[in-house]
C-alpha cells in the first residue's frame, strides 16, 4: 500500500492508518518512546477537544478530533501487539462480539421495542457476563457530575428509579431545605462544614436526577453555562479596557452595566 494515496474505502483507509502507525513506531524518536501510561493524559485531552467541538457544533473540527482519537486507539493496540497481549484485530473482534451479545433483540430472539427495554436487557446481560454490580461499569475516575449521571442511569436500568418526575422534584426541595438548615444555626455557633458539604452533595445529586427525568444532560447544561459566563465576562473585560480601567478598580454597579449589555448580545 502507498501511504501517500488517499483510500476510497473505510477498510483501506484503516489499513493506511495502521501502516503509518507501524512506520511511526519504528522510525520516529517520539513515537518510539510512548507507552500506554504516557499516552493516557493525551487521550483524555483529545476526548475533551472532541467534546468541545461537539458542543460548538463544528462538524469539521469533530471530523479532525475523531481522527486524533482514532490514532490513539490504534497506538494503544500497536503497543499491545508489541507485548503480545492483544492486536488491533483482537480489539475489533472483541467489540463486535460484545455488540452482538448485548443486542439479542437484533441478533437473537429477544424482544425489545423501546429504548428502556434495551437498556434493561443491557444491564442484565452485563451481570450474566460476570459483573458483580450494576454500578461496576462506572469508571471511578469519571468527573463527579458525569459519574452521578451514569450511576443514576445504570440504577434505572434495573428498575431502581422514581416513578414520577414530581417525586424527584419533591426530593430536590427536601434536599434544598436540609442544605439551608445547616446555615440556620444558633448565632455564633460554627457551621459544621463536613455536614454542609454532604447536604450540598445530596442536593446536587437530586438535581442531576431531576435533569435526567426531563431529558437534560447536566454536564452539557453546566458547560454551556460556563461558556456563556466566559463570553459575558470577557465582554466585560474588553469594555473595561476601552475605558482604560482595571476590573478591580470598578464598582459592581459599573460592571453590571456591561454585564447586562453582554446578556443582551
Amino acid at each position: 500500500m502507498n501511504i501517500f494515496d488517499l483510500q476510497a474505502s473505510p477498510a483501506s483507509a484503516f489499513e493506511r492508518l495502521l501502516a503509518i502507525m507501524n512506520d511511526l513506531r519504528s522510525q520516529c524518536p517520539w513515537d518510539k518512546k510512548q507507552t500506554m501510561e504516557t499516552l493516557r493524559h493525551l487521550t483524555i485531552e483529545e476526548t475533551y477537544e472532541l467534546s468541545d467541538a461537539i458542543l460548538e457544533g463544528d462538524l469539521q473540527e469533530i471530523r479532525k478530533e475523531l481522527g486524533d482519537l482514532m490514532l490513539h486507539l490504534v497506538f494503544y493496540a500497536k503497543i499491545g501487539s508489541e507485548t503480545h497481549d492483544f492486536t488491533i484485530t483482537d480489539v475489533l473482534n472483541g467489540i463486535c462480539e460484545k455488540l452482538i451479545n448485548r443486542h439479542p433483540h437484533i441478533y437473537g430472539d429477544v424482544i425489545a421495542e423501546t429504548e428502556e427495554q434495551v437498556k434493561q436487557n443491557w444491564e442484565q446481560i452485563k451481570l450474566k457476563e460476570g459483573n458483580k454490580s450494576v454500578l461496576a461499569g462506572v469508571p471511578s475516575s469519571l468527573p463527579a457530575l458525569v459519574k452521578a449521571s451514569r450511576i443514576q442511569e445504570k440504577a434505572k436500568g434495573v428498575g431502581f428509579d422514581w416513578e414520577e418526575k414530581q417525586q424527584v422534584w419533591e426530593k430536590v426541595e427536601e434536599e434544598m431545605q436540609e442544605f439551608k438548615n445547616e446555615f440556620n444555626v444558633i448565632e455564633n455557633k460554627e457551621i459544621d462544614k463536613e455536614k454542609a458539604e454532604a447536604e450540598f452533595g445530596d442536593l446536587l445529586f437530586s438535581l442531576i436526577n431531576y435533569a435526567r427525568f426531563i431529558n437534560i444532560n447536566p454536564e452539557d447544561a453546566l458547560e454551556k453555562t460556563n461558556r456563556k459566563f466566559i463570553k459575558r465576562f470577557q465582554y466585560l473585560e474588553s469594555k473595561s479596557k476601552e475605558l482604560g480601567k482595571n476590573l478591580k478598580d470598578m464598582t459592581l454597579a459599573e460592571m453590571d452595566v456591561f454585564w447586562n449589555e453582554a446578556k443582551k448580545l
